[in-house]
């Protein structure tokens, strides 16, 4: 019974989060898309020496840039300490983007490496407990439930603290870039910028609901395989 209460108050949870915070790939990909910024942000340098020139801009060249044009999206390794851009070369979006990768560069590294590792522990932890208790060998399931419910809530506030981070200066980065290059008339720059805000404001909300709501699923996996064993 009670595992069928957490049940029904983690399907609201995820509702509210839903409707609070729940903003669609196809929102954000609209606001991404404008071919007149395309065609300003075409003058700028290729992704990978783009992504070099934000490093110097944050003193920080030790990192080993790639480009994969078979990637989706773009990445900060911390344990190698590296940077893949995807093939976004003709997208404006490419302008914080890079920037965003290259600012999780220069965060506390020991934080960034603490979220590599909780994150996979965590993950290694709800997938023995779930096992576990499909082969009906685990006992104290509250004792466990409880565990992973903290665990999530760990695993969430530290990578919405990076990522949150990131995304938030990514906007004064790209913008002190595109007026140290002198490419685009300020109009121009402004024009990027505003668009930025808007991927920003949506982006954000979208990032966290999308870390509550695996921490969310997890739960619920979890209390749905207690109840059928």
């Amino acid at each position: 019974m009670e595992f069928g209460i957490i049940i029904i108050l983690v399907v609201c949870v995820m509702i509210i989060l839903r409707i609070l915070f729940g903003s669609t790939k196809k929102q954000i990909e609209e606001i991404a898309k404008s071919e007149e910024l395309d065609k300003m942000t075409k003058k700028y340098p290729s992704n990978v020496d783009m992504c070099k020139e934000y490093l110097n801009m944050l003193h920080n060249e030790t990192v080993t840039v790639e480009e994969d044009k078979t990637a989706n999206s773009s990445l900060y390794i911390a344990v190698s300490n590296k940077i893949i851009i995807a093939d976004v070369r003709e997208s404006f979006t490419r302008i914080q983007t890079i920037a965003h990768e290259c600012l999780h560069s220069v965060q506390d590294r020991t934080i960034l490496l603490f979220n590599f590792i909780y994150s996979n522990i965590y993950i290694i932890y709800f997938i023995i407990i779930s096992v576990l208790k499909l082969f009906n060998i685990l006992p104290y399931e509250m004792m466990f439930l409880t565990i992973l419910i903290i665990g999530g809530f760990i695993y969430y506030f530290v990578r919405s603290y990076l990522e949150d981070d990131a995304m938030i200066k990514a906007r004064f980065l790209a913008k002190e870039y595109m007026e140290n290059k002198k490419i685009s008339s300020q109009e121009e720059i402004n024009k990027i910028i505003y668009h930025f805000d808007e991927l920003n404001d949506m982006g954000i909300k979208s990032v966290n609901y999308a870390l509550l709501l695996n921490v969310a699923i997890e739960i619920l996996i979890f209390c749905v395989i207690c109840m059928i064993r």
